[in-house]
């Protein structure tokens, strides 16, 4: 558990790690702390807005709607990667969700599934709103992702947490799903790689990075996929589905051959056509 960061921590927190911060009007001072607690904190939550249009879905982040009052995060991460901060404080962008699930982020260990609605997350999370339909369509963008990550690793490092205290929407409130689009996980693994480097330094990517494809050396996938192999190529339909080894240059030459015969066929057969109707 810690207390919330002053305004000027968190934004100096955010800069530190390379986010670039839009601050929308009076955000330092904008939130629903006269609604209800906020703090002590516990972790970073996850959402995407449903929304298009990086104006329309930031003044909706911002002031709410009718029945939900804003700010409903703290920060609208749009498309470009840029954050935008509309509030600070509680804001209504948790609602209720597992005490079970709480209590793992505390003590950062593996998540439950949230099979319940019975704890007040605005009081607990920082939340950040990501612009994107949340239909599992609209893309991530890179720039979107990368803020996401840098974001999550501000505020870990400045209270001492590690990436599971980072969690989307939908592992906390049941009927959730969002953030659509990429798994928590692999945010996760990002988030970490990330608190192993430096404040705004990129790490290392790791060899078994999902985000991120190992070098390819031109020879080594010539010799994988193109090369001939020392079995001759086959001669048979059946062949080709009995024996696995054969990479695909060796189909090649004899699917070339078996193409010129078919062709000679053909051209054979229309010109014999073309002789009975002379003859009809």
């Amino acid at each position: 558990m810690a207390p919330p960061m002053t305004p000027a921590t968190f934004l100096a927190a955010l800069k530190a790690e390379g986010v670039t911060v839009v601050e929308v009007g009076s955000w330092r001072t904008h939130n629903r702390n006269s609604k209800g607690a906020w703090g002590p904190l516990n972790g970073v939550m996850i959402h995407h807005t449903v929304t298009s249009g990086s104006a329309r879905t930031v003044e909706i982040c911002r002031n709410g709607y009718s029945g939900l009052p804003g700010p409903l995060c703290h920060g609208v991460i749009t498309k470009d990667g840029r954050v935008h901060l509309v509030g600070y404080g509680r804001a209504n962008h948790a609602g209720l969700g597992d005490d079970d699930v709480l209590a793992s982020v505390i003590a950062e260990k593996k998540l439950p599934a949230a099979n319940e609605a019975n704890t007040d997350g605005n009081a607990r999370f920082y939340g950040f709103e990501c612009e994107n339909l949340g239909d599992g369509k609209d893309p991530w963008t890179p720039a979107q992702l990368d803020a996401i990550e840098r974001v999550s690793a501000a505020i870990c490092r400045v209270h001492g947490w590690d990436a599971a205290s980072v969690i989307g929407h939908l592992e906390w409130q049941p009927g959730k799903v969002d953030p659509r689009g990429f798994t928590m996980a692999s945010m996760r693994d990002r988030i970490e790689r990330r608190l192993s480097a430096p404040p705004g330094k990129t790490p290392t990517p790791s060899p078994s990075s999902p985000d991120k494809e190992a070098p390819v050396n031109a020879k080594e996938l010539h010799e994988a996929v193109w090369k001939r192999d020392a079995i001759p190529a086959p001669t048979t339909a059946s062949t080709y589905k009995t024996n696995p080894t054969w990479k695909a240059e060796s189909y090649f030459p004899h699917l070339a051959e078996q193409l010129s015969r078919l062709t000679d066929k053909v051209d054979a057969l229309t010109k014999a056509v073309a002789e009975l109707k002379k003859g009809a």
